[in-house]
């Protein structure tokens, strides 16, 4: 059976799995609520993996039942959507970045259902939701660690594509940087992939060949060149340490259960959920955090970043939101 045969194999069971008489659906309100997911990446891609682990783990405590799709391509993702609303899904969750009108017209056709969507747009009438990715109060203060590290004073990034939710990754990378080292040099790269280690693991080298001894690794695979070269790496969205000892000393994580405790209880209390849920990936919600390995952190750069991690966490400092793209 081929890749693209099993995933719509996947993609046919688990919207069959939904199918239960709305009236039932609407009278037990304290049922689990059934969510669908429609992932275009694997499910093990950094950003994919964290909204995955989260789904399953909210599955696990009784809030939602939880069936997915995953590598749905773009040119499928309509059906996808429209198959779990027929199905029965009370809410589905998708990444709209390659599909955005296309998933917002199939939201209007399905206003009974709720949408929540990975969007660098707003949200749309009563049933479309929005996100969007907010570990960059974390990678600011993964950006100070940074800052007291380096010996070349040269620092690398490598991202996905140059949308706003990458971009401000990046820039709130450097400014952090900038705080405690203001002459810094930057270099950064997009590989025009969501999951392409190899791209990524190319574009580490040649950041580490122009100069580069620490690299933010927005993307799965940065870290493969820093260990192959002998330079540290900071890691995005999930923990690396463990995979990559000695190389990764940091990780701006993202906490996605925020996000699914917030929508469930708006549908739970039927109310529209055609608003923004970013909010809920600040570290005040505990939507992120800085992880690091205190043994390869100079002593002298934690208690600076201490201190700007509790200014974020009570609202006294907000990191700055840049969405342009990095040079």
């Amino acid at each position: 059976m081929s890749l693209s045969t099993t995933r719509r194999h996947l993609l046919a069971g688990a919207a069959a799995s939904f199918v239960l008489p709305a009236i039932f659906r609407r009278a037990n309100a304290d049922a689990p609520i059934k969510v669908a997911g429609v992932h275009a990446s694997p499910v093990e891609n950094a950003w994919n993996s964290r909204i995955h682990t989260a789904m399953q783990a909210a599955a696990k405590d009784g809030l939602i039942e939880y069936k997915f799709s995953e590598g749905v391509s773009a040119t499928d993702y309509p059906r996808a959507m429209r198959e779990y609303a027929e199905s029965g899904a009370q809410l589905i969750w998708g990444e709209s970045y390659a599909v955005e009108n296309e998933a917002r017209a199939v939201a209007a056709d399905y206003p009974d259902t709720a949408f929540l969507m990975g969007s660098s747009g707003g949200p749309a009438g009563d049933n479309f939701g929005v996100f969007g990715t907010r570990n960059h109060e974390a990678a600011y203060l993964a950006g100070m660690l940074a800052g007291k590290m380096s010996k070349s004073n040269v620092f690398g990034s490598v991202g996905g594509y140059p949308i706003p939710e990458v971009n401000l990754l990046i820039n709130a990378y450097r400014m952090g940087v900038k705080e405690v080292n203001p002459d810094a040099k930057f270099l950064n790269g997009f590989i025009g992939a969501w999951f392409d280690p190899a791209k990524a693991k190319e574009a580490a080298v040649a950041q580490i060949d122009a100069g580069a001894d620490i690299l933010f690794g927005e993307r799965i695979g940065t870290a493969d060149g820093a260990k192959e070269r002998g330079v540290k790496a900071i890691g995005s969205l999930i923990d690396y340490s463990p995979r990559y000892p000695g190389t990764v000393f940091a990780n701006a994580l993202w906490n996605y259960r925020p996000t699914i405790d917030a929508i469930v209880a708006d549908i739970k209390a039927k109310k529209p959920v055609g608003r923004d849920y970013t909010e809920y990936s600040f570290m005040k919600h505990g939507g992120n955090e800085l992880i690091y390995v205190a043994a390869e952190v100079p002593a002298d750069a934690v208690p600076a970043m201490e201190e700007k991690k509790a200014a974020i966490a009570s609202g006294a400092f907000e990191v700055p939101i840049d969405a342009t793209e990095p040079a």
